[in-house]
């Protein structure tokens, strides 16, 4: 979701912590998570690490969105999923963390999230992406082979990831935006909602009207959201029965 990149962020430099420069560490010389290597890609090739060491929170900012959230395109996926992906594309590349998600939601393992990746997260449930995506993250981790060194942290890290995506997968669900605060005139509808106004919704999305919020409901309506530039959530509310044309 867009709004969670910055509280994203504040998790993932929790986990990276200050400045190490570990001999095991093939990423050499890391100040908050940030390679020396990365942090001359993006603000020239003369920085130095004692320039490292001093960087600012807008250049963290450039570079975590930029690397890794844009490129994972955290803002379309669903609250909790959006943090696991980023927080493993951090620590592990986002092509690792791509097909993790792949896995996840058995997509093709491409290592790129695009289309048919996003298709595929729409019709599974967050918090089963999240347990999943991490459990093959775990995997992965143990067969490398510095997991002697760094595994007790790796693990630490991954558990409190889980923990802390699947409180935000569970907010949302519970406590949807404002924007989709229901009236008297309509009834907000998600996956798993039934009756009259999911028959209105799945009439006006083009496909079989048969009053069950399932898993093709909510595929159809995230890509409508998507198409035209709502909360791709999956919840129809106010802003998605205008779009849609069945609210004033």
């Amino acid at each position: 979701m867009k709004k969670n990149f910055t509280k994203s962020l504040d998790r993932v430099l929790e986990h990276e912590g200050g400045f190490a420069n570990h001999p095991d560490d093939p990423g050499g010389a890391t100040m908050k998570g940030v390679t020396l290597r990365v942090f001359r890609r993006f603000f020239g090739e003369d920085k130095t690490v004692a320039q490292l060491k001093r960087i600012t929170k807008r250049q963290l900012r450039e570079i975590y969105r930029t690397d890794y959230w844009d490129k994972c395109r955290c803002d379309v996926l669903p609250s909790g999923v959006d943090y696991a992906v980023f927080d493993a594309a951090v620590n592990s590349g986002p092509g690792n963390a791509a097909i993790w998600l792949q896995t996840a939601v058995d997509a093709v393992r491409d290592g790129g999230i695009g289309p048919n990746t996003l298709a595929k997260v729409a019709i599974h449930e967050p918090v089963q992406i999240i347990n999943d995506l991490l459990d093959a993250r775990m995997t992965f981790l143990r067969g490398l082979p510095h997991f002697t060194v760094f595994g007790r942290g790796w693990t630490l890290r991954v558990s409190r990831v889980r923990q802390v995506a699947l409180t935000m997968a569970q907010a949302e669900a519970l406590d949807p935006p404002e924007d989709h605060t229901p009236d008297v005139d309509f009834e907000v509808v998600r996956r798993g909602s039934t009756g009259p106004w999911v028959v209105e919704l799945q009439r006006a999305l083009g496909i079989v009207a048969d009053g069950d919020f399932g898993p093709k409901t909510n595929a159809a309506l995230r890509a409508f959201q998507s198409a035209h530039g709502l909360v791709e959530d999956g919840i129809a509310g106010r802003n998605t029965y205008r779009a849609l044309g069945l609210i004033p």
